[in-house]
Formats: C-alpha cells, structure tokens, sequence
C-alpha cells in the first residue's frame, strides 16, 4: 500500500472482528513502534501487549473504550527517559508516546488491521489495573484488530479543514 492511500483510508475502528491477530503481523506492528523516532533517540517507549480475554476484560475496571478489540496495546513512557525540553521546559515524553503510537497505528492499517486511539481513560487506574511499574507514564491506549465486516468510518472521519485554515506560509 503507497504510504498516501494509507493515510486516505485509514479511519478509527469501534467494531472488530474476534478474529485473531497473528503472532507475525503482531511484531511487524511492534517493529514500527520500535522503530519510532523518539526525542534524543531516548527510546523510552514501554510497550504493553494486552492479548487475553481475563486481562483485557481489566479495562472495563476503569471505563476505558477499547471496543472489545482482541489487543489492546497500552503505550507509556519510562519517566527517567523523558527528555525536558531546555527551552519550553516540557515533558517530550507524551510527544514521543504519540509518535510511537501514530507508528503503529498506520502499520496496523498498511497490514489490513484497524485501530482506534483512545484518550478516554484513567491513566492511573490502568496502572494500577495492570499493575504496572510506578516509574512510567500510561499516555495511550490502542485497541488493534480485524475491523468487523460491518464496520465504517465514523461520521465526522471525512470532515477536514482545508490547508488554508491549518498552514500559514512565511
């Protein structure tokens, strides 16, 4: 797939197929997520594979959408390797967090698969779930999947603003 057509077709999955992931497109995901470019190539990226009904069946503990995707990937960030921005004094961890997510999400697309990036959790709540290390930053959750037969993009997908109104020449 020509890297146009899958920014053109890509779209939010809210319905997926139960149908399995395999182990190998699996990896190819995870390989662009590695792959991500991160601030000073820090790599602070952590990764969490969420594949069992039992442990998926956690998210619904604190509200998060995850569509009843058969994988939800839980991307946060290892605190000590967020980089701070000399200049504005910013934590770059949640831009490096977005990289690496947008990286997997457009291969998932290119492989076929669907995914949907949600915001809508507790951060906290999912650590605390999942039991994960206190020294990482939860920043978001990608559920990845097979799109069910039926499903489309939702209402708003095709609503863009034209350039004129987002680019500004100098």
């Amino acid at each position: 797939m020509e890297f146009k057509d899958v920014i053109d077709s890509r779209y939010s999955v809210r319905k997926f197929s139960q149908k399995p992931v395999e182990d190998e497109v699996l990896q190819q995901i995870l390989e662009a997520g590695r792959l991500a470019p991160t601030a000073k190539n820090m790599q602070g990226q952590h990764v969490y594979v969420v594949k069992s009904p039992e442990m998926r069946a956690k998210f619904e503990k604190e509200w998060a959408m995850t569509f009843d995707a058969p994988i939800v990937l839980i991307i946060a960030m290892k605190q000590e390797l967020e980089w701070i921005s000399h200049f504005s004094k910013l934590n770059r961890g949640e831009t490096d967090a977005a990289i690496v997510t947008d990286e997997m999400m457009l291969q998932a697309h290119a492989l076929g698969l669907g995914t949907c990036w949600v915001g809508w959790f507790d951060p906290q709540k999912v650590k605390e779930v999942f039991d994960l290390p206190e020294n990482e930053t939860v920043y978001n959750l990608l559920p990845l999947g097979y799109p069910a037969d039926d499903c489309k993009p939702g209402p708003l997908h095709a609503s863009r603003k034209p350039l004129s109104e987002t680019v500004t020449f100098l």
